[in-house]
């Protein structure tokens, strides 16, 4: 091979690699945005207000905190909570005690009657029951209508908002492990964060 063809050769793979680099980023990049996501994700995040963090958790959590992953039903049930927690005119921390409750009910699964393993008579998202009192089957298993009945129980419960999570969880639902709703304040509040303005 002749020197000139060589020069050529090197030059030209010289010239690959910098395109290559310009085109792809370096390596260490690789699983950043592009820059203009970055800017189409700041003004999308600057056209919806925050939501104030500090009102979703006012007293802290309590004890060790749970966190499961979602699926696509189980974000959508969250959504829907929202939804009625909105409706039903209640504010950010409202839409927490509510999906903390869902979690430790139901892992925010819509569930039906679960056969030998049912409590009792309990379905949907809050676990509640037809024959004390919460609606029929149907209503109990339509996520807003679940949510607005918690929220309704919620509304009775004198101080709530100045209440730990748990108990002003327990207050309406009555549950034998009263406890075990405090363990997921913090995926709660990390939840309405996320879709409180989505």
């Amino acid at each position: 091979m002749n020197t000139t063809m060589l020069r050529k050769s090197v030059l030209g793979i010289a010239g690959l690699a910098f395109a290559g680099g310009v085109f792809a980023g370096p390596v260490t990049e690789a699983h950043a945005a592009p820059a203009a996501d970055v800017k189409t994700v700041a003004v999308m995040a600057a056209d919806k207000p925050a939501v104030d963090k500090g009102k979703l958790i006012p007293h802290g959590v309590q004890g060790e905190q749970s966190r499961i992953d979602l699926s696509d039903e189980q974000v959508g049930n969250v959504k829907a909570i929202i939804a009625a927690t909105k409706k039903a005119g209640m504010d950010e921390r409202a839409a927490v005690v509510s999906i903390a409750t869902a979690l430790q009910e139901s892992k925010l699964e819509n569930l039906g009657h679960l056969g030998e393993r049912n409590d009792h008579d309990s379905q949907g998202l809050f676990q509640q029951r037809p024959s004390s009192g919460w609606g029929t089957v149907e209503q109990i298993t339509d996520p807003e209508y679940s949510t607005l009945a918690f929220l309704k129980g919620l509304k009775q419960v004198d101080g709530w908002q100045d209440m730990p999570l748990t108990k002003a969880a327990q207050t309406v639902q009555v549950s034998a492990y009263p406890d075990h709703y405090a363990q997921w304040e913090q995926q709660a509040a990390d939840l309405v964060a996320e879709h409180w303005n989505s």
